[in-house]
């Protein structure tokens, strides 16, 4: 399952979001509620889906998993990329040049714009945000990142506080 995700990334992490989803919490493997935990403290981190993978390994409930299931994950989900960069690197200025190559590069970055979209509503707008409190939360940290360009591990952190408090008063 990772290393099928990480064969197809492209455009960022985030896009494996949806196969990582039907792959862990689909099969039962992980629960969906460890499964979005663990997507909103991975974004803390550097490359936060790759941590993300090697936390899903790590709780996966079929063995190995704990320490060898994380580090296999991490591994499995690094693996098709770091073989595509090997194999494509004594092509790559031959075949970067090239006009259709560079369409190809064009409507693929296109398409993962709206994967991106859809990774963040199913599953994380739909299962996170589900109360008109939740709602202004997001809509606080989306004017807080774009808006005021705050850097976002503030962002992180001010809306974490906010909802342990709205948590608190429910």
């Amino acid at each position: 399952a990772f290393y099928r995700s990480g064969a197809l990334v492209f455009g960022g992490g985030h896009v494996v979001l949806p196969l990582l989803q039907t792959a862990v919490v689909n099969t039962g493997w992980v629960k969906s509620e460890a499964f979005l935990q663990g997507y909103g403290l991975a974004q803390a981190m550097p490359g936060p889906l790759f941590t993300f993978a090697a936390y899903l390994g790590s709780v996966a409930s079929p063995v190995p998993n704990g320490l060898a299931g994380a580090a296999i994950a991490l591994v499995a989900i690094f693996l098709p990329g770091t073989l595509l960069v090997c194999g494509m690197l004594p092509f790559w200025d031959a075949l970067r040049s090239r006009p259709g190559a560079q369409a190809a590069m064009r409507g693929a970055n296109a398409a993962v714009v709206g994967i991106l979209g859809m990774a963040l509503y199913d599953p994380v707008w739909k299962s996170a945000v589900v109360t008109p409190g939740d709602f202004a939360l997001a809509v606080t940290g989306f004017l807080l990142l774009v808006v005021w360009r705050m850097p976002s591990w503030v962002v992180v952190v001010f809306l974490a506080a906010a909802g342990a408090l709205r948590a608190s008063v429910m």
